[in-house]
């Protein structure tokens, strides 16, 4: 029922939903981007449960205050506290390692507002879980989200961000000049 609903409020406001998940993956690391509004957030928590997919975010734990902390909680949110080392890398890692399934979504930019470089948290999670990375994506010119495809981590940072980014490039933030991809793949 709620994967109907979902799907009605997205179809209402004109969104489309791709789904490229294999039907075997049961572990991985979800980047959402862009992410330059709070819309994004909750057009992309739509978008998962129109299709049934069950993930837990990270989010800042300021978000976590009253009045909305227990619905937060309730949407999968987990507090992160950006200001203190809480090597949470290596924590969401062992996440992984201790349950046969978790799906766990990260805006690699860290906030809404523009960011020169992505955090690279997302990447280190994946690689010490040794699970996939979707790209999640929201593009507002075409309405469209969803799960554009998996990338396994080489270990080769760099060359995975370049992968990583050509996927973006064509996307279409709310805000577009408060999402930034690294030089050669700027708009």
């Amino acid at each position: 029922m709620k994967k109907k609903i979902a799907h009605l409020i997205l179809t209402i406001f004109g969104w489309k939903v791709i789904n490229n998940i294999p039907p075997d993956a049961k572990k991985f690391v979800t980047l959402m981007a862009p992410h330059t509004s709070n819309w994004d957030f909750l057009i992309g928590w739509l978008g998962y449960m129109s299709i049934g997919l069950d993930s837990k975010y990270l989010i800042k734990k300021e978000a976590f205050a009253f009045p909305l902390g227990k619905l937060v909680t309730a949407m999968g949110g987990m507090p992160v506290d950006r200001k203190a080392s809480t090597n949470v890398v290596t924590q969401v890692g062992e996440m992984f390692n201790k349950v046969d399934s978790l799906v766990i979504t990260i805006a690699p930019e860290g906030t809404r507002s523009l960011s020169k470089n992505w955090k690279r948290g997302f990447y280190y999670i994946a690689l010490h879980a040794n699970v996939p990375i979707a790209l999640g994506f929201l593009d507002h010119k075409t309405k469209t989200g969803g799960i554009g495809k998996l990338i396994t981590p080489s270990g080769d940072y760099e060359a995975d961000l370049k992968e990583i980014e050509e996927f973006y490039f064509d996307k279409e933030a709310r805000y577009p000049e408060k999402f930034n991809l690294s030089a050669q793949y700027r708009k």
